[in-house]
C-alpha cells in the first residue's frame, strides 16, 4: 500500500515538474543547474524564501501603521474614533441580526409599530450597518502602507529597468532564453513583489472587509500564481516589465484614497484624474501593445511555443480582460461625474453614505447620531468619494 502511494506520488511529482511542459524543446532542468552569473538560474526552491519574508513584510506593516501612518492621520485631522453609535432599539436590533436591508413592506410595518417615519428607520439601518465598519483612521493607515510600498517598489523597478537592455528592446527578453541567469537586483525585485502579495493574501482576512472580497482574493491568487509561474520557467525579464507597469498606477490610487480620507477633496480629484489617465494608458495601451506583443509574437518568433508558453500567455490575456473591466468601472464613475456634477457611491464602497438630506433632517433632530464622518463617501460635489474600494 505504502509502495503504491509512493509510486503515485512520484508520478504526480514527475508530471508536475515535467520538462516537456515547463521548458522549450531540447532543454532540461539539468541544463539550468549551472551557476551562470549572479544568483544563477531561477529555481522553484527559491520561492520558499518568500514565506518568512512575507511574514516580515506584514510585521513591518504593523509597525509602520502604528508609529508612522497613525500619527500622520491624526496630524491631518482624522479622529481616532469609530462611527457614531445608533440609538439603542431592541426591536430594530433583533431584526438587524437577520435582515440588514429590510424591504419596503417590512419598513412600513416597523413604522407603524414604532411610530417612526420610514426614512428615519432607513437611516437607523444605514448607520447601524456603518457602525460595524472600521473607522476612517484604520482605512487611512492601510492605504498609507500600500501607497508607501507601491511607490518604493515602483521607483526601485524603474531604477533597475532603466539599466536593463530588455527595457529598451523587448526582444532581449527572449535572447538566449532560457539561459538567462539572475542578477541580484532582479532576484530581490521579484522576491519582494511576491512576498508583498503573499502578505496581502494573508492580511486580507484581517483587513477592512469589502464587497469585492472574493474578487480581490482571486486577484491576489492570480497575481501570486503569475509571478511564481514566470519565475520558475525563467520568464523573469518580461515579468519585471509587467510588475513595473502595474505599479505605475497603484500608488496613485492609494494616494487619492489618502487625500479623500483626509478630506483634501481638490487634491483627491486631481489624483483621481491622474490615476485614471495612467491606468487607461498603461493597462489598455502599453500593456497590450508592448507586453502582449513581445510575449505573443516576438517570443513565438525567437523561441517558439511550448506548453507553459501557452499557459503563461493565457494568464496574461486574462489579466487584460480584468484591465478592460476595471477601466469600464473607472469610465463609468467619470461619466456619472460629468452628468451629475458628482459621483454616486461606488457599488464596492466599504461604508454607506447618507442620501442627501436624510441625515440633515433626521439626525440633527435626533439624539443618537449624525451623518457619517467617514471621508470615503462624502463627495461634496466632487468625484473623489466613489472609487476608493481596492482595485
Amino acid at each position: 500500500m505504502a509502495t503504491a502511494a509512493a509510486g503515485a506520488l512520484g508520478l504526480l511529482w514527475g508530471w508536475l515538474w515535467s520538462e516537456r511542459f515547463w521548458l522549450p524543446q531540447n532543454v532540461s532542468w539539468a541544463d539550468l543547474e549551472g551557476p551562470g552569473d549572479g544568483y544563477g538560474y531561477p529555481r522553484a526552491r527559491h520561492i520558499l524564501s518568500v514565506f518568512p519574508l512575507a511574514a516580515g513584510v506584514f510585521s513591518v506593516r504593523l509597525v509602520f501603521e502604528r508609529f508612522i501612518a497613525k500619527p500622520c492621520a491624526l496630524h491631518v485631522g482624522i479622529e481616532d474614533s469609530g462611527p457614531f453609535q445608533v440609538q439603542p432599539n431592541a426591536i430594530l436590533e433583533k431584526l438587524f441580526i437577520s435582515i440588514k436591508y429590510p424591504d419596503e413592506k417590512r419598513l412600513e410595518g416597523l413604522s407603524k409599530q414604532l411610530d417612526w417615519d420610514v426614512r428615519k428607520i432607513q437611516c437607523w439601518f444605514r448607520h447601524r450597518r456603518n457602525q460595524d465598519k472600521p473607522p476612517t483612521l484604520t482605512k487611512f493607515c492601510e492605504s498609507m502602507w500600500r501607497f508607501t510600498f507601491y511607490l518604493c517598489i515602483f521607483c526601485y523597478g524603474i531604477r533597475f529597468l532603466w539599466s536593463s537592455p530588455w527595457f529598451w528592446d523587448t526582444r532581449q527578453c527572449w535572447h538566449s532564453y532560457p539561459y538567462q541567469p539572475l542578477s541580484s537586483g532582479l532576484y530581490y525585485y521579484y522576491i519582494m513583489e511576491l512576498a508583498f502579495y503573499w502578505s496581502l493574501m494573508f492580511s486580507q482576512f484581517t483587513d477592512i472587509k469589502r464587497k469585492d472580497f472574493l474578487i480581490m482574493f482571486v486577484h491576489h491568487l492570480a497575481t501570486i500564481g503569475l509571478i511564481t509561474f514566470s519565475y520558475i520557467n525563467n520568464m523573469v525579464r518580461v515579468g519585471t516589465l509587467v510588475m513595473c507597469l502595474h505599479d505605475a498606477s497603484d500608488f496613485l490610487l492609494e494616494a487619492a484614497k489618502l487625500a479623500n480620507y483626509a478630506k483634501y477633496q481638490r487634491l483627491c480629484d486631481t489624483l483621481f484624474v491622474i490615476f485614471s489617465a495612467v491606468f487607461v494608458v498603461t493597462r489598455l495601451g502599453i500593456y497590450p501593445f508592448w507586453i502582449l506583443n513581445t510575449t505573443l509574437f516576438e517570443s513565438w518568433e525567437m523561441i517558439g511555443p511550448y506548453p507553459s508558453w501557452w499557459l503563461f500567455n493565457g494568464l496574461l490575456l486574462i489579466l487584460q480582460v480584468l484591465h478592460v473591466i476595471w477601466s469600464y468601472l473607472i469610465a463609468r464613475i467619470a461619466f456619472k461625474a460629468l452628468i451629475r456634477g458628482k459621483v454616486s457611491k461606488d457599488d464596492r464602497s466599504d461604508v454607506e453614505s447618507s442620501s442627501e438630506e436624510e441625515d440633515v433632517t433626521t439626525y440633527t433632530k435626533s439624539p443618537y447620531g449624525s451623518s457619517s464622518s467617514n471621508g470615503a463617501n462624502q463627495v461634496n460635489g466632487h468625484m473623489g468619494g466613489s472609487y476608493w474600494a481596492e482595485e
